[in-house]
């Protein structure tokens, strides 16, 4: 079974930068000191522990999960060999 290289960077991008965005957004609702966000700020520049800060995340944390995924997902096609199972 092989895996489409496109739906599968830019469906983990998305579900990566949308969970980035949300976790940064509820630990600023519950008023969380936000020690492990904030060590994202030498990750994603831009980013700071605040709602802004959570929109830059999610752009960065798309980014960094589209091409991490569509990485993956390439070596598994090209490592996984041609076996077709139905």
């Amino acid at each position: 079974m092989k895996l489409n290289v496109k739906s599968f960077a830019l469906t983990s991008g998305i579900l990566f930068g949308v969970g980035f965005m949300l976790a940064t957004w509820w630990l600023i609702a519950w008023d969380s000191p936000g020690d492990i966000m904030t060590k994202f700020e030498s990750f994603f520049p831009g980013y700071s522990y605040t709602y802004a800060g959570g929109i830059i995340g999610l752009l960065w944390a798309f980014v960094y999960a589209l091409v991490i995924a569509g990485i993956f997902a390439w070596l598994y096609n090209k490592l996984g060999g041609s076996k077709n199972v139905e």
